[in-house]
């Protein structure tokens, strides 16, 4: 079978599913977190719901006006660098006005954007090798724009608005970033270049092209002797004028407070109490909290920030710059099923009581409802790791360090560990804490030892292996459970949980599974649909989220070689993606643009709904 035509298949083997976990499989009341609300005075709002309530509680499929079956085809490819693909292509944005992909490209030094014209696709021109894997291309940069003629630094992030173009350039640890801005309505022209905060992640424009919103996530460096606050910039935009300065929201209202925070579910994992190089550590909760990614509202009231390694979302009103945030919980595993071992040479699912998954959305996207908005979030999961330069192991000790590597330097700090490193407490009797159960399992130290007594009654491991939908009030109405690993298993066999640069099977179960990183949300005719890239997997699975408390499975698309032994091929680790709707697009049907941050290439799925 080719695996072009896999899509097609599926969706029509999976119409009319509603992947509801046989009914909404209503657990216990467990570790669900308290959903409440820190606001601006910083007292606890109202206190969530506890326990997993299964999918969506809706049972049925929709009607048969309401269901729309989408058939995906793989109908335009570029790749960027090939000689080092690798982060070729991560964040892309689309230039509607002349139909080109603007594509960032951090693999060339100094990184560059290639700019993609996509007005004339011939999709006859794809080839596909034994294994059904598009290789070849029809697409390439037309032309690029070399950041380092107008701001030096890391580019992280891009966006469009019209013909405006913004980036997101980081510099080192403890200095502020910029945004830098181009006119493109013809050869791409810089304008200015405005200070933010430290490590500019992630860069977006409110619906209404009046604002620029940025995450900048201020981590620390090696050794935390610099451990910068996290913070969101905010670039007011007035007749087509860019603002020379940004408004600079800190988390400062929130120090003191991490006690209140941590009870709705908020996470922090820092080194605080100890001394490295000499250095006390004294990490605040502004310091920790860590920006990763901004959507807004459709009515470009509200921006929503995910604070990935907190497990929370901040919540910005852009009418008065006035700041909350809302810890999101955690997801019991009691519930729901995963494989959680990659020794196990088997695709072994189980639940287990007593394990939660923190959420840790990485990509989130608003959208609409009844008026009411709604945050979709992909929940990859993130841990923290730091290393800073040490001769030796002798050095690295005496400096505070926890471990040496030859390679990686000295360990300052980390909050992941292997359950089977654990002590585990006689509530896990149940289970083999070893490499063929839940030993293998990647899990955070600073979660689950109650009563600090070196024996964890809990275990919280990273990420959701899920895409969750959130009220505007940090309620959670609809989480995709166990499919993602469920759907990709029954597809890909042995083949699942693959790493992005291998293939080797199960190699990521013991580490947040497939990965669900990329995310875009897309209107085609009366439907919504949620787009959810798959990092490790490569695969892209296509939801009907229309109504929040209704969601659909629709279909699924990848584009990469799977067998064992074979060299990798095709797409890998989609990493950004953006819609195109209908009404814009070049061919006339929806299309789907994704970069793939390992291939280094630029990947276009049309969207028919014929």
């Amino acid at each position: 079978m080719k695996q072009f035509i896999l899509p097609v298949l599926i969706s029509t083997l999976l119409a009319g599913c509603t992947f509801d976990g046989e009914d909404g499989t209503n657990g216990i009341d467990g570790k669900d977190g308290s959903n409440g609300q820190i606001g601006e005075v910083g007292s606890p709002g109202e206190k969530g719901d506890k326990g997993e309530t299964g999918t969506n509680g809706l049972d049925g499929t929709p009607g048969i006006d309401s269901f729309q079956q989408l058939t995906p085809s793989l109908v335009g490819r570029a790749v960027l660098n090939a000689q080092s693909p690798e982060g070729a292509a991560e964040i892309v944005a689309y230039h509607a006005q002349k139909q080109r992909i603007f594509a960032l490209n951090s693999s060339s030094s100094p990184a560059t954007i290639e700019i993609v014209n996509i007005s004339e696709i011939d999709p006859h021109t794809l080839t596909h090798n034994a294994e059904g894997v598009v290789t070849n291309t029809n697409l390439q940069s037309n032309a690029s724009i070399n950041l380092s003629e107008f701001e030096s630094g890391d580019a992280n992030s891009l966006a469009i608005y019209n013909n405006l173009l913004a980036v997101a350039i980081a510099k080192e640890t403890g200095q502020s970033g910029n945004i830098v801005f181009f006119d493109i309505s013809a050869d791409p022209k810089f304008i200015k270049a405005v200070t933010v905060g430290d490590l500019p992640d992630m860069v977006t424009f409110s619906p209404d092209g009046k604002k620029v919103v940025v995450a900048n996530e201020g981590e620390p460096n090696g050794d935390y002797s610099i451990d910068p606050e996290g913070s969101i910039a905010i670039i007011d935009i007035n007749d087509n004028q860019v603002a020379d300065t940004a408004t600079i929201l800190n988390f400062n209202q929130f120090d003191g407070q991490s006690a209140a925070l941590k009870a709705q579910g908020v996470v922090f994992a820092n080194p605080t109490g100890r001394t490295i190089k000499g250095n006390s550590i004294n990490t605040t909760v502004s310091m920790d909290l860590e920006p990763e990614y901004v959507t807004i509202s459709k009515d470009s009231r509200y921006a929503y920030v995910s604070l990935q390694e907190n497990n929370a979302i901040a919540i910005v009103d852009l009418l008065d710059n006035s700041l909350s945030i809302h810890g999101l919980g955690f997801k019991d595993w009691g519930n729901w099923t995963l494989d959680a071992s990659d020794k196990d040479d088997a695709i072994n699912f189980a639940s287990y009581p007593g394990l939660y998954g923190m959420y840790q959305p990485d990509t989130i996207s608003a959208y609409q409802w009844q008026g009411a908005n709604f945050i979709i979030s992909a929940n990859e999961g993130d841990g923290r790791e730091y290393f800073f330069d040490s001769p030796d192991e002798a050095t690295c000790l005496a400096d505070g360090g926890l471990s040496f590597d030859s390679d990686d330097g000295c360990l300052a700090y980390t909050d992941e560990i292997r359950a089977e490193d654990l002590t585990l407490s006689n509530n896990f009797d149940y289970l083999n804490n070893d490499d063929q159960d839940i030993g293998r399992l990647k899990v955070s130290t600073v979660l689950g030892d109650s009563d600090n007594d070196n024996q964890y009654e809990e275990l919280y491991t990273y990420g959701a292996r899920s895409f969750s939908i959130w009220d505007h009030h940090g309620h959670k109405v609809y989480d995709s459970g166990d499919e993602i690993g469920k759907i990709t298993s029954a597809i890909h066999g042995s083949a699942f949980n693959n790493d992005e640069d291998e293939n080797k099977g199960d190699t990521r179960s013991d580490a947040k599974g497939a990965e669900p990183e990329a995310l875009a949300i897309g209107q085609i005719n009366d439907r919504t649909y949620a787009f959810i890239g798959l990092e490790r997997m490569g695969g892209i699975l296509v939801y009907d989220v229309t109504n929040p408390f209704n969601v659909t499975m629709n279909t699924y698309m990848i584009n990469r070689g799977l067998e064992a032994g074979e060299q990798i091929s095709g797409d890998l680790a989609p990493e950004g993606m953006v819609f195109i709707d209908q009404a814009q697009s070049p061919t006339g049907e929806a299309l789907l643009v994704v970069g793939n941050e390992i291939s280094g290439s630029v990947s276009i799925w049309s969207l028919s709904s014929k």
